[in-house]
């Protein structure tokens, strides 16, 4: 485990190495970009291509389970679904084990969108990485799943009254 930041001299955040925010900027600004070509192109957005293809991993699952894997909020998660089912991409089977709860699965209309949109995320990740080398993305990869590990850690520290 890495020893204690140590105290910033000024009492600021460094924000070229603090890593949430390096982590956040990077998502914000991929996100946002996604999102304007999604909607221009495919008519829809970076969440709704998240739904996509978490349903191409996943077939008949809650939108609870979509919101457990993809860190998405229940709202933007429904609202993406509704939008996804308007358009066809979606449809809703009853969940056998909850009856008060529906599955969701890719219609064909869904499939293919979600094979287009493949493409061009791809290459958006094949820009982003370029002057990236095999082992430096290996390393990223590896320590972005360990982040990933201590996110609920992360999400339950207590502030004490002597910080």
């Amino acid at each position: 485990m890495p020893s204690k930041p140590k105290e910033p001299s000024a009492k600021q955040l460094d924000l070229e190495r603090y890593i949430p925010a390096l982590v956040n900027f990077l998502s914000n600004k991929l996100s946002s970009g996604a999102s304007v070509c999604y909607r221009k192109n495919f008519n829809v957005g970076v969440i709704e291509w998240r739904v996509l293809a978490m349903l191409k991993v996943e077939t008949n699952i809650s939108a609870n389970r979509i919101c457990q894997v993809i860190g998405l909020d229940k709202a933007a998660v429904s609202r993406a679904l509704k939008q996804l089912q308007t358009l066809g991409h979606i449809s809703f089977i009853k969940n056998a084990k909850d009856g008060r709860s529906s599955l969701a699965k890719l219609t064909e209309k869904g499939e293919k969108l979600h094979d287009k949109i493949l493409y061009v995320a791809l290459e958006r990740e094949r820009l982003l990485l370029q002057g990236v080398s095999q082992k430096e993305l290996d390393t990223l990869i590896e320590v972005l799943l360990k982040l990933n590990k201590n996110i609920k850690q992360v999400n339950e520290f207590k502030v004490s009254n002597t910080t």
